[in-house]
């Protein structure tokens, strides 16, 4: 199922929906005024779901009507993992530095900003400050859907609700002077996260799951293009941990709630950091490239949709980097 948030015409009130083919069929005639948090904690829900899309009385609208939200407009929390090793080994051989061997040993993430959520189609408005280096990040990203404490990997499959592209949008100027520090990422990392554009319930990746000793990967493919040109692509299976191992030191001693949202971090090449950075390192006059006022990024990911900004400008002229004491 493709579950969804979105806001109707002179209308407040956060709606959600399936979508088939154009249409989104309102849920909340069925299950109240509920947000998509409470309903993939209903028992047996998809079956109730589609029992009653047989029922003609169910309101619809088509998805070119509405104003798509974040499937999880406020989730409890928001995790960000460092699974892919590709990425994390070109990083470090960019900046002169091998892997790390603690990689191999246990998968790693850091709490990003919950309340920064955005949705596909909006427009992503940054501080000045944000565009020196401006990046994105493409991943893909899980919502928990059932709670839990001390997630042993093996069972961990079951407290997985759905999957939904992430666009982890990045200052690296900011970024990279905080984690001089020993710190962060935190200020570089806290004003932009793109996820959406649906909701996509487990199930409808069977096809695409391959089973490891240690949790399902997946075979989707990733591409995201700035400017209808792609500069970035990659494979969800080429993940080094699963979400299974993820949820598991996740929840290792902390309780993980319906909600709660973990990405995946960055694929290989998914970032203008480790393109710039291969490219600088192969010759030294390559031109970098950064996002700037204007640019549309695009994401797909095989099977979960796509997510589509616009980068504009605050208004406010207010900087951190010109503060220095």
């Amino acid at each position: 199922m493709k579950l969804l948030t979105y806001n109707i015409a002179n209308n407040s009130t956060d709606q959600i929906g399936i979508l088939q083919g154009d249409l989104i069929f309102n849920l909340n005639t069925i299950f109240g005024n509920i947000p998509l948090i409470d309903l993939i904690q209903i028992d047996n829900y998809q079956n109730k779901i589609l029992s009653a899309l047989k029922e003609s009385n169910i309101l619809k609208h088509n998805i070119n009507k509405i104003k798509l939200l974040p499937p999880i407009p406020k989730p409890n929390s928001f995790r960000d993992a460092y699974a892919f090793r590709e990425h994390v080994e070109t990083c470090r051989k960019n900046r002169g530095a091998n892997i790390l061997s603690e990689f191999d040993q246990f998968p790693v993430f850091y709490f990003s900003n919950h309340n920064s959520m955005i949705a596909s189609t909006e427009n992503i408005e940054l501080m000045p400050d944000h565009f020196e280096k401006l990046d994105y990040e493409l991943e893909f990203a899980i919502v928990i859907g059932k709670g839990g404490k001390n997630i042993l990997c093996k069972d961990a499959e079951q407290h997985i609700a759905g999957f939904c592209i992430l666009n982890d949008v990045s200052a690296r100027t900011l970024q990279m002077e905080e984690m001089k520090l020993n710190l962060g990422p935190a200020k570089g990392k806290d004003f932009a996260n793109v996820i959406g554009p649906y909701l996509v319930t487990i199930d409808e990746l069977d096809a695409h799951s391959i089973d490891t000793p240690f949790g399902k990967k997946y075979d989707l493919e990733m591409k995201c293009y700035v400017n209808d040109k792609l500069l970035s692509k990659g494979n969800t299976k080429d993940m080094n941990w699963t979400f299974a191992e993820i949820i598991e030191r996740a929840s290792y001693g902390a309780e993980l709630f319906p909600g709660d949202i973990i990405g995946s971090g960055t694929v290989g090449t998914g970032c203008l950091l480790e393109l710039n950075g291969s490219g600088k390192r192969k010759n030294n006059n390559f031109e970098e490239k950064w996002l700037e006022e204007g640019d549309i990024i695009k994401m797909e990911v095989e099977k979960l949709g796509a997510i589509k900004n616009k980068i504009t400008r605050s208004k406010s002229k207010h900087s951190l980097l010109s503060i220095k004491k």
